[in-house]
């Protein structure tokens, strides 16, 4: 067995989850928060247990040593050499990934480059590595592309209907983003599909979701475009809208693009049209409660996911099978209903309402047998995929 430690770094934080490999076995996971500030939080789980500290966290990179000497401590590794391969999520990598790949100066360039595509991922995936680097000198690191999975896409798919040199020089184009989640769940979903077909519409819906249309466990069309902004609405985010709307809030407000770029990613979807919240659990008890601004934003968000899934079954000519899942499509058998609701009709689908209540964070099909596609519930696991390929690449 040999230990590989998947990680996940944000602009101020850092998750992680420490395997031993090829057999996929979880050793411990954790996460420090709050990076850069003095009540930084550091929380641990190994052995059925759970720990919890709050202590001053200067960067990443002190970050990094809590959580091995934290390792080291409780003799869940006898010495750092244990750790022999690391994998790094990184959200962008442009056109120049369609794989995970082994870390060296060019690849570092290659992501440095893209920080303006993803400015607030790609550094501090970076910082991540960087930190790593200087705790474990000697041991190998992947990069794990959340865009990589996309690369399968057509032109006609990923190409946006600008002036062609933006495209070209600028590399602006639609790159997708949670590509490790969608390639475990159509590898997982291959299962319930029959014949050679395999058409698959998954959808994503975290905080953050996306929707893909996979044929044989390829991308072919994903809903998330330049950055995370674009597709379906969100939690905070709108997704896809006309672009005249932000150039009419900027004419109107005066306010300047930062502001605006910053207010569509953190302030809309499900929080700006409820006013309550951008925790979708906040939300349905608000609706629950009669406040009509709360069912408009739960009605907008099923809608948005409906109409993206009608699009991908013409895209696919025709779909096999609907995966749910992260967040909100695990967990919140509400939110599954409306979207259903709104695509059985048109789409010969019946579903259990019953088996859709009991499927709570866990793989359950949730269709009736007489469904013309089958729908399930399936819990995604991109920390897996990351261990995966940092296993394959660097030990196998």
């Amino acid at each position: 067995m040999e230990k590989v430690m998947a990680v996940n770094c944000g602009s101020s934080s850092f998750k992680f989850k420490l395997y031993d490999m090829p057999e996929e076995t979880v050793i411990c996971s954790g996460i420090v928060e709050r990076i850069g500030h003095d009540d930084g939080i550091f929380t641990i789980k190994y052995n059925g247990e759970k720990e919890t500290k709050v202590l001053p966290v200067a960067d990443h990179g002190y970050a990094v040593k809590i959580v091995v000497d934290a390792m080291l401590e409780k003799q869940i590794i006898k010495s750092i050499d244990e750790i022999k391969a690391t994998g790094h999520r990184v959200v962008q990598g442009g056109a120049y990934f369609d794989r995970s790949v082994i870390f060296n100066d060019d690849v570092y360039a290659k992501i440095e480059s893209l920080i303006p595509l993803a400015p607030l991922h790609n550094k501090a995936h970076l910082v991540g590595y960087n930190a790593f680097k200087k705790v474990l000198p000697n041991t190998p690191a992947v990069a794990v592309f959340d865009t990589a999975f996309h690369q399968t896409m057509e032109p006609e798919d990923y190409t946006f209907p600008i002036p062609y040199e933006y495209t070209e020089k600028y590399q602006i184009r639609r790159y997708g983003a949670h590509g490790t989640s969608h390639k475990y769940l159509s590898e997982i979903g291959e299962k319930y599909c029959n014949g050679d077909a395999k058409r698959m519409i998954i959808c994503h819906l975290g905080s953050g979701a996306s929707i893909t249309a996979t044929k044989n466990g390829k991308c072919v069309a994903t809903s998330m475009g330049l950055t995370p902004l674009g597709g379906i609405m969100m939690n905070s985010r709108t997704g896809d809208m006309d672009p005249s709307v932000f150039y009419q809030i900027a004419k109107v407000t005066g306010k300047d693009v930062e502001t605006l770029f910053q207010e569509l990613n953190k302030q809309s979807g499900l929080l700006g049209v409820s006013g309550i919240s951008n925790d979708s659990r906040d939300v349905a008890a608000s609706a629950h409660n009669g406040d009509k601004r709360s069912k408009l934003a739960m009605d907008l968000w099923a809608r948005r996911i409906a109409d993206y899934i009608g699009q991908y079954y013409v895209r696919l000519g025709g779909a096999d099978l609907i995966i749910f899942s992260a967040g909100i499509g695990e967990n919140a058998a509400e939110y599954r209903e409306i979207v259903l609701n709104r695509i059985q009709e048109a789409l010969g689908i019946t579903y259990s309402k019953e088996a859709n209540d009991k499927a709570l964070g866990v793989e359950a099909v949730i269709s009736n047998p007489d469904s013309k596609i089958k729908v399930v519930v399936i819990p995604t696991d991109e920390e897996v995929m990351i261990a995966r390929d940092a296993y394959n690449l660097c030990l196998k």
